[in-house]
């Protein structure tokens, strides 16, 4: 698979915002873990699993890191009542770690009570040692030459594993009660630039009914052509974005508007990066009830 991936731009720095709040409490509607691959993840040599969470000082926040066997978190809906459709979630955090909490977990609980069924992908990192956040803050200020080479690596195959998630849960739906043509993916930061792989490249059994971009990673695209199917697109970012994510935010809904695909964006004129689910009372602190809108208006929250 050709990525269309520019590496320098799928960094999540969620230490941008370390002061701020939570929109919600940690979550605690998770029902189960499922292996996305039966062995060892394909493209992958084998390895021992040393994946590891911690909340990390660098970053305030809870993170994963050194995933090679990538897996979903699964959130029914709460409340009684589904909407037949689901949603994987794709982390950010510089394929180095996922910010699991504020960019995954959260969003998670936010939308399972909302009636999705949302599964959180632990998708393939960056082999770290001890603090995978300090480590990405090393390379970041001292050798981002070499971080760029080991990211490099593990971005064809970590879009790899959001294809296999779509199809998984797809060819599963029945037994998470959802419609195998109701079945979205959405991504953070790096994250979102494993959703911008999916959203080029998926094959028919792959296809995400939705697509939602959160300040993704990506280059212009100059070299992408937007699926004759492609699915509708929802974009949040922000202006003020210091890595200049924007610009690749805009490209994608200038790209789908042109082909005559359904698209919607929300550019901030403030956030910053790495914004997720925090709470810093300034209007990014909703973007996630505009998500919902957005489904609730393409038909994905009613059956």
């Amino acid at each position: 698979m050709r990525s269309v991936i520019r590496v320098p731009q799928l960094v999540a720095l969620s230490a941008c915002v370390l002061t701020a709040t939570t929109l919600m409490a940690p979550s605690a509607f998770a029902q189960s873990v499922i292996p996305l691959y039966p062995g060892d993840a394909p493209g992958s040599p084998p390895q021992a699993n040393q994946e590891k969470q911690y909340f990390s000082r660098a970053w305030n926040t809870e993170v994963v890191t050194n995933v090679s066997r990538p897996t979903l978190t699964v959130f029914k809906p709460t409340g009684g009542v589904s909407s037949g459709s689901a949603v994987i979630i794709c982390p950010g955090g510089g394929f180095m770690a996922l910010s699991i909490e504020n960019e995954g977990n959260q969003a998670a609980t936010y939308l399972a009570a909302r009636g999705m069924t949302a599964f959180v992908l632990r998708y393939r990192l960056v082999p770290t040692g001890d603090d995978a956040t300090e480590e990405f803050g090393r390379l970041m200020q001292n050798d981002r030459a070499r971080f760029d080479q080991m990211v490099a690596k593990a971005v064809p195959v970590a879009i790899e594993d959001g294809m296999a998630a779509v199809a998984f849960v797809r060819q599963h739906a029945a037994e998470y009660g959802v419609s195998p043509d109701r079945v979205g993916i959405m991504g953070f930061s790096a994250g979102g630039g494993v959703t911008t792989g999916v959203a080029f490249h998926y094959k028919p059994e792959s296809r995400p009914a939705f697509v939602g971009f959160i300040y993704p990673g990506g280059e212009e695209f100059a070299d992408a052509k937007v699926p004759a199917d492609a699915p509708p697109i929802f974009i949040a970012a922000a202006t003020d974005d210091m890595l200049s994510l924007p610009t690749v935010s805009i490209a994608l809904y200038q790209k789908w508007t042109t082909a005559r695909a359904r698209a919607e964006i929300h550019m901030y004129a403030r956030g910053g990066h790495g914004f997720g689910m925090r709470a810093r009372n300034i209007p990014t602190d909703h973007w996630i009830d505009r998500f919902v809108d957005w489904l609730g208006l393409e038909g994905f929250l009613k059956r």
